[in-house]
């Protein structure tokens, strides 16, 4: 009875694997592009007010960092110890990402990328 079971769910699957494919190269691209979304910004951030950075070095005080600013010539120096991570800082991303990648499907199937056959 099992084995039964088995062979026609690998019947299925086998069927299916060009779909099952397409869908596994999606997830993986939309999955890159919301890391690479998603890290950017805060890499650059992160690099910007570290204290060994020659940006966050032009304040000249022991102690502090400088934020950036939109102007380029505008220069606020803020203490080290107002940076730093919070709780919330471990449910942003992932909601942030799970709505990306929600949407970005939703994108998808839209444009019609998504649809296929019934038949097959």
């Amino acid at each position: 009875m099992i084995l039964s079971v088995l062979t026609t769910l690998l019947h299925r699957l086998t069927l299916r694997w060009p779909v099952l494919l397409y869908a596994a190269t999606w997830t993986v691209i939309l999955t890159a592009m919301v890391a690479v979304a998603s890290f950017s910004p805060e890499v650059a951030f992160v690099s910007a007010v570290s204290q060994s950075s020659s940006f966050s070095k032009a304040c000249g005080t022991e102690g502090s960092v400088r934020v950036p600013m939109d102007v380029a010539g505008e220069k606020l120096c803020l203490p080290v110890h107002l940076f730093g991570k919070s709780k919330i800082d471990w449910i942003v991303p992932p909601v942030f990402a799970a709505v990306i990648v929600t949407g970005s499907a939703w994108v998808v199937r839209g444009i019609g990328l998504w649809e296929f056959d019934e038949a097959h």
